[in-house]
């Protein structure tokens, strides 16, 4: 029976979430799915040089390395509709296997049914405009947090000589995944870190030989050209750039340098306490949400990179006692409520005022509050899961928590 009523309860949420999606999601027609294989048709079946393409009526083009449009060559050779499809079920297949191996702690920890828990977070996760926007706009987030994470806790935390191979080969594909070098090189995991700046390396090289006209435009011209990305004070910008170009409505680099150093210094103390503490997930939380905060743009599809934070904090909720319990679970309920109700749009034709400033940059305040609420383990082991009648009588303590 209780199995009947919890099949019930994922049906439920299933279709409220779906319904939800449909009323609130913003319809952008795989926007930068259609920028790729415009580009890669381009370059690969008409001659053209991908760096060169614009989307049709628009300013934006091409903007990774070459290696990333070695990897996506493929779907030049398929049908607009097809490349959709294989975007979709790409992006559906590993958010499932990531919310599995986020879901999956927590469900161990407190005895629940690991099915009914991944079930719950999947459908959370459906909800989390982020992921929405991801998938509207045929974006490549999650396949690049898949490498990330496999890497950091399965390679890295497992000390194969192969950690540091996902690192690499994510950075190669978008350049902003390398913060996860510097937090390799952060917490003095030398090997790792070799290995992953030689991965990236050597795949650039081979992505050069095979395609040396584009690796010397990106290199030379496109990687500089801020026209093709978008403008800095756009309100789905939600990294602390954002906020200074919206505040300052001036050229504010040193300002912004500044606070991106003070967050890096933050950041660098608290990864090498995770890191003491053998804690990868910390780790690989830490470093994805200030990758967030000093990225000169993060578009709200970027946020996606928030969500080990937030299983991290939640689980640590589920499984505190007393004041910090409430305060954990709080912060993950609300700020996964924000991050679901698309309030930064508020303010996209005006993002002037005090109120754009708190509620327009407010997935910017939940990444900096995030950042300092990730939970530290003293021991990254999981203890064996209790079965679902042990769990209804008895309860865990929680594991040491490192501030």
């Amino acid at each position: 029976m209780r199995t009947l009523w919890r099949v019930a309860a994922v049906v439920v949420l299933a279709v409220a979430v779906g319904a939800f999606d449909l009323l609130t999601s913003e319809r952008h027609g795989f926007f930068d799915l259609k920028v790729y294989w415009g580009a890669l048709n381009y370059w690969s079946n008409h001659g053209g040089m991908i760096y060169d393409y614009l989307n049709p009526n628009t300013l934006y083009g091409f903007t990774y390395p070459p290696f990333a449009a070695l990897v996506m060559l493929p779907m030049a050779w398929v049908e607009w509709p097809t490349a959709i499809k294989i975007s979709v079920v790409l992006t559906v297949f590993v958010s499932a296997v990531l919310v599995w191996w986020m879901a999956k702690p927590i469900a161990r920890s407190k005895g629940w049914s690991s099915w009914f828990t991944f079930a719950i977070a999947a459908c959370m996760v459906a909800a989390f405009e982020p992921m929405r926007e991801t998938v509207n706009f045929g974006q490549v987030n999650m396949l690049l947090l898949f490498l990330v994470a496999a890497d950091v806790l399965f390679l890295l935390a497992r000390r194969s000589p192969w950690a540091g191979v996902g690192i690499g080969l994510a950075t190669a594909i978008k350049l902003t995944p390398g913060v996860f070098i510097i937090y390799l090189l952060v917490t003095k995991r030398w090997r790792a870190a070799i290995t992953s700046m030689a991965t990236a390396a050597g795949v650039t090289l081979i992505a050069g030989l095979i395609a040396p006209n584009a690796t010397r435009e990106f290199w030379t011209s496109a990687l500089f050209d801020t026209d093709r990305v978008g403008l800095l004070s756009f309100i789905s910008n939600q990294s602390i750039q954002g906020v200074v170009a919206r505040v300052a409505r001036a050229d504010m680099k040193p300002v912004w340098a500044v606070l991106v150093v003070v967050t890096l210094v933050f950041w660098g103390w608290r990864s090498r306490k995770a890191a003491d503490a053998g804690d990868e997930r910390a780790g690989l939380a830490l470093t994805a949400v200030v990758g967030c905060l000093i990225s000169p743009v993060t578009w709200v599809h970027h946020l996606v990179w928030l969500l080990p934070a937030l299983f991290l904090v939640a689980g640590a909720g589920f499984r505190e006692t007393g004041r910090r319990k409430w305060v954990l679970l709080a912060t993950a309920f609300v700020s996964w409520a924000i991050l679901c109700s698309r309030l930064v749009w508020l303010w996209r034709w005006d993002n002037s005022g005090w109120l754009a400033f708190l509620f327009g940059s407010s997935y910017v305040w939940i990444s900096i509050l995030l950042l300092f609420l990730i939970p530290i383990e003293a021991t990254a082991k999981t203890e064996e899961p209790k079965t679902d009648d042990q769990a209804e009588g008895t309860e865990k303590s929680s594991p040491s928590l490192v501030a």
